[in-house]
């Protein structure tokens, strides 16, 4: 499986754009590989986001691993805390 970030490259708050380069950083940060996924470029990418996160109306940043879900930011933010990145991301 591939760690995938569904993240968003126009429109969102500042907090979004914050919440999506902390989690890019952390990751790059740690030599986790990712596959970023801009949902603003495709209308298929943000219905498989919204279809993996189970939440017809999910924003990003979104995690999965494969076809599970991890999370959203507050849970990645969570794992980073506790120290259980690698747990969280299903690695």
């Amino acid at each position: 499986m591939s760690l995938i970030v569904f993240y968003s490259s126009v429109g969102g708050s500042l907090e979004m754009k914050n919440h999506q380069r902390k989690i890019f950083s952390i990751l790059d940060s740690k030599k986790i590989p990712y596959k970023a996924v801009d949902i603003a470029q495709s209308t298929e990418d943000k219905e498989e986001m919204r279809r993996k996160t189970g939440n017809p109306k999910a924003l990003p940043p979104q995690i999965c691993n494969g076809d599970t879900y991890c999370g959203d930011y507050g849970a990645f933010e969570n794992a980073v805390e506790m120290e259980e990145i690698e747990t969280f991301l299903k690695l």
